[in-house]
């Protein structure tokens, strides 16, 4: 199918192939509405495209997504600094605060804990989380991992790591489905999940 292609326009449908959840179909579709228009759609595109790959960078408090030394959560004085949420990539963090159920702090590990495909717990943000409890003033911390294998495996881990600091570990109540993500539940479901949050002993 590419090879009846022009040259350059086969090299933007490879690279637009190359992100989440786009095939090749999509791609060429996404590919020809951006040639195909003269009204600077690419060029808008392309500009926005560098310049948030240029100024976007992970908190250094959460490893939220952020455009300063703080995200806007960890910035915000009213949110409440004594329960700590922890999920596994910002999106999770975009899709919590969606449900409007949560009102307190993230920590975004930025993975799962997975032997099987080679992520060991120092590959993630498992450590800066010991530290923060350690550090902090957390009466409660939250373990939203989705509920697959590696999920399961990380919060298990976490909770056998954050232990001996005392501080009250729950997670998610099974209103998120077994083998779903917390990126693609819906409002309600994640809401519900944090209203029946259970205690990890």
């Amino acid at each position: 199918m590419l090879e009846e292609l022009p040259t350059t326009l086969r090299t933007l449908v490879r690279e637009l192939s190359r992100l989440p959840t786009i095939g090749e179909k999509s791609a060429i579709r996404l590919a020809y509405h951006l040639v195909s228009h003269s009204n600077g759609l690419a060029e808008s595109i392309s500009r926005a495209i560098s310049e948030a790959a240029s100024t976007i960078k992970f908190c250094s408090t959460c490893f939220h997504l952020s455009e300063g030394e703080k995200c806007s959560i960890c910035s915000n004085p009213s949110r409440d600094s004594s329960v700590l949420c922890v999920v596994e990539k910002p999106m999770d963090v975009i899709a919590c605060e969606r449900s409007g159920e949560f009102r307190g702090h993230y920590h975004v590990l930025h993975g799962l804990w997975s032997p099987i495909k080679g992520v060991s717990p120092d590959q993630i943000k498992l450590s800066e989380l010991q530290m923060r409890v350690q550090e902090g003033a957390f009466k409660e911390v939250i373990l939203a991992t989705s509920s697959t294998v590696e999920g399961d495996a990380t919060a298990l881990y976490i909770t056998r790591m954050l232990s001996p600091f005392g501080v009250a570990i729950s997670r998610l109540a099974q209103g998120m489905p077994k083998g779903g993500e917390v990126e693609y539940a819906d409002d309600f479901t994640l809401s519900r999940a944090f209203m029946g949050r259970s205690k990890l002993e």
